[in-house]
């Protein structure tokens, strides 16, 4: 059985998955799904989040040798996610056996005004500087990375937000780490599928065409999703995976 380990993105955690774990296991029943927090988020708010990408990959190891979860993995990971999820590759090439890469964007590929748009500068800092209410929150989130209807998604997130809220300071410090984190020049060894939405509002799609360039890796794009691909079409993300996971056998 094939070990998937799922990885989230900035300040989001396990259940923010929502249907897509199920979905991805019906369209791989042989492979063996584990969602893990990073610290910060979920049922690990309480915890400081890391600074750095590199301890955030002493965590995800730490947790699964915890529990007797053995590599090799394949890691399919987010934002923030996928930049543990290479950092991971870099430094442990016999624990990754592949990535799956979602609308993410890392130095030194990218420039900062890619890597988060400038059309959101305006109602992120709002959201910081005014000490926004959960629901304006959750629901300017929504609306910057999904091309759902909000009202379908906000009830779930803000009892998500209400159970396990993260901190600013974590949110903060998530941030910085994902800023500071420079991917390596040279592809890991681990095999690499990237996923990106062309409608991505929140991170260029540019990004993961620049990535995919450098790396000469696989590059697969949605023309309608938003930033968070898995809750916009999850089927899709579980087609490309599984589709490429066959083009690739050996």
């Amino acid at each position: 059985m094939n070990t998937w380990i799922f990885l989230r993105g900035l300040t989001r955690e396990i259940r923010h998955w929502g249907p897509f774990i199920g979905q991805f296991e019906q369209a791989m029943p042989e492979a063996r799904v584990v969602a893990l927090d990073l610290p910060g988020n979920g049922r690990l708010n309480q915890q400081n989040s890391p600074l750095r990408v590199q301890e955030m990959v002493t965590h995800c190891r730490t947790h699964l040798a915890l529990r007797n979860i053995k590599p090799p993995y394949n890691v399919l990971a987010m934002s923030l996610g996928a930049m543990v999820a290479v950092a991971w590759a870099d430094a442990y090439p016999q624990e990754v056996a592949a990535n799956v890469l979602i609308n993410t964007s890392m130095r030194p590929f990218s420039p900062f005004y890619q890597r988060l748009q400038p059309a959101n500068y305006g109602a992120l800092l709002t959201l910081v500087l005014l000490d926004a209410t959960p629901e304006a929150w959750e629901r300017t989130i929504l609306r910057i990375t999904s091309s759902r209807a909000i009202d379908e998604v906000l009830p779930r997130w803000l009892a998500l937000r209400r159970e396990c809220p993260v901190s600013r300071a974590n949110a903060f410090r998530q941030l910085v780490a994902a800023a500071r984190f420079r991917a390596p020049v040279t592809k890991p060894l681990a095999a690499t599928l990237v996923l990106a939405c062309e409608q991505d509002q929140l991170v260029s799609v540019n990004c993961s065409k620049a990535l995919a360039q450098h790396w000469q890796c696989a590059l697969r794009l949605h023309p309608s999703a938003g930033h968070d691909l898995p809750l916009d079409d999850g089927p899709w993300v579980a087609a490309q995976v599984l589709a490429w996971l066959t083009e690739n056998r050996p």
